[in-house]
């Protein structure tokens, strides 16, 4: 079953600038704690043609749409076409993938998002790593530390996989798709092409392909 939560099971890196970080990684959680060395290594790099240093540590596509009110601290990459919206909060290690949208009062703090990846309403990502064209329905969360403060782990049913991480979010596949107010919460990994209901409450593994109802409830996509 761990074979599953490996990061090549999970993402596709060709959708992310951020490909490198995750080199020497067995699984995407291995990330969480290189995303700002990696962002300021990669930020170094990108070309001048294509985007502008704003500020400390930020890095900016020209062709992205940032909103006046939105806020972005460092460091930080926001990618080609990339959109971030009115009173976007991004608290710093954070890569927004190319066309990316970040909305309304969306909250990020030291993530990866993957290409196309869309948080568009009233969402919190901390401490987690989003597949190319996953998507956050309305008011979606993660939830990145544990109530009793204990380092995270991922469970997979009868096995549970030690992190080492007090905190860790979630991993969504590519094209997982979590319907609205649903919380997703510490050491989540979701499968790709899964779908979870809204007002869920996610825990541990859950593999491709699949649609989640509740814990109890969860079968496979038709194809």
């Amino acid at each position: 079953m761990t074979d599953m939560l490996k990061i090549n099971e999970l993402l596709d890196l060709k959708e992310t600038i951020a490909a490198d970080i995750f080199e020497n990684c067995t699984f995407p959680w291995e990330v969480l704690g290189k995303i700002k060395e990696g962002i300021l290594k990669l930020g170094a790099e990108l070309p001048e043609e294509e985007y502008e240093k704003k500020g400390e540590d930020v890095w900016i596509a020209k062709t992205a749409k940032v909103a006046p009110t939105a806020y972005i601290n460092g460091p930080a990459i926001i990618g080609k076409e990339a959109e971030i919206r009115h009173c976007a909060f991004i608290r710093g290690n954070a890569i927004v993938g190319e066309g990316a949208v970040v909305g309304n009062s969306t909250e990020l703090k030291n993530v990866i998002l993957f290409n196309k990846v869309q948080v568009p309403h009233y969402n919190y990502v901390g401490d987690s790593v989003l597949g190319y064209k996953a998507h956050m329905g309305a008011g979606s969360i993660t939830s990145n530390v544990k109530s009793d403060k204990t380092p995270v782990t991922v469970s997979t049913g009868d096995e549970k996989i030690a992190t080492g991480l007090k905190k860790f979010g979630v991993i969504l596949g590519d094209h997982v798709e979590v319907g609205c107010n649903s919380v997703l919460n510490p050491g989540s990994v979701i499968g790709r092409n899964t779908n979870i209901y809204p007002l869920s409450m996610v825990r541990g593994y859950i593999e491709k392909n699949s649609i989640y109802k509740n814990a109890g409830e969860i079968c496979e996509k038709n194809r």
